[in-house]
């Protein structure tokens, strides 16, 4: 589902002092809990911070050069990134203390790379994400998300009766087995995805040796000349497909054959199962 994407070559964006003191200025800015002239403290609930337009445009030439290929240009979601404007993370975010540590640690488990970024990038980059997200919640329908809620509407008991009965789920799969804790790796929209259509699901294959011996193992290659596979202690072993005779099966393929046979109701049931999963 993901397309394979080269990571591009961040380069540094030119500064002006000004532009130094601006980045500097915002991130010195108390946002929350400041004390007021009578000593009280204002609400936690800061209203959107403005930044300088400098910072916002250096940010969002940087955002262009190293995120927009998974995040989109407008940081509302790409390819194979999430959509920023919806993150929790930046609504959480505080002068870049959350942003930041994300993008120069980055995220290898989600296919996130690292950036070498100064302080000065992490804060035009932290400005252009806040403002498209200040845009995004003043913009008036035309939702461009799904949020959890919109998938948490079935009745989780007929999705385990589902799960375990008319679906066949259960004879490939296990709610404390393969599946546990899948709600809590998959979220939304990601974990209907999943459900609907796995990505990264391996196959497995059962290779017939002329001997009649059987190998069964997961489907590591396969093309009209060779079939290789991992054995269960671990082992890759090939053949040529002229040599044995071999039975591939793959886990993705079930999926799409269920997807004519869903009703609404029984993704909705399933998919409120599922999330009980945790």
């Amino acid at each position: 589902m993901n397309l394979l994407r080269s990571v591009l070559h961040w380069r540094a964006l030119w500064a002006t002092p000004l532009l130094v003191s601006l980045a500097l200025s915002a991130a010195q800015t108390p946002t929350h809990n400041a004390p007021t002239r009578g000593g009280a403290k204002q609400s936690s609930t800061a209203p959107p911070k403005s930044y300088a337009p400098a910072l916002v445009e250096n940010g969002s030439a940087l955002f262009r050069q190293d995120c927009s290929f998974c995040h989109g240009r407008d940081a509302g979601g790409g390819e194979s990134g999430p959509d920023l404007t919806r993150s929790k993370l930046v609504t959480e975010d505080v002068n870049g203390n959350k942003i930041g540590p994300v993008v120069r640690n980055g995220r290898p488990d989600k296919g996130m790379p690292r950036f070498e970024l100064s302080d000065l990038q992490i804060a035009s980059l932290t400005a252009f994400i806040h403002t498209q997200q200040k845009t995004a919640h003043t913009k008036k329908g035309g939702r461009k998300g799904v949020d959890v809620s919109d998938l948490q509407t079935g009745n989780a008991e007929a999705g385990k009766q589902y799960f375990d009965g008319a679906g066949g789920c259960a004879a490939c799969h296990s709610p404390t087995g393969d599946l546990s804790g899948i709600a809590s790796r998959y979220m939304g929209l990601e974990l209907e995805q999943q459900m609907l259509y796995p990505k990264h699901a391996k196959s497995k294959v059962t290779v017939t040796l002329a001997s009649g011996q059987t190998i069964t193992g997961t489907l590591e290659y396969l093309d009209e000349f060779t079939v290789g596979l991992t054995d269960p202690s671990g082992w890759y072993r090939s053949w040529r497909t002229s040599d044995v005779q071999y039975k591939v099966d793959a886990p993705v393929n079930a999926h799409a054959e269920q997807l004519g046979k869903y009703t609404d109701a029984e993704i909705h049931d399933l998919m409120a199962y599922l999330q009980t999963l945790r």
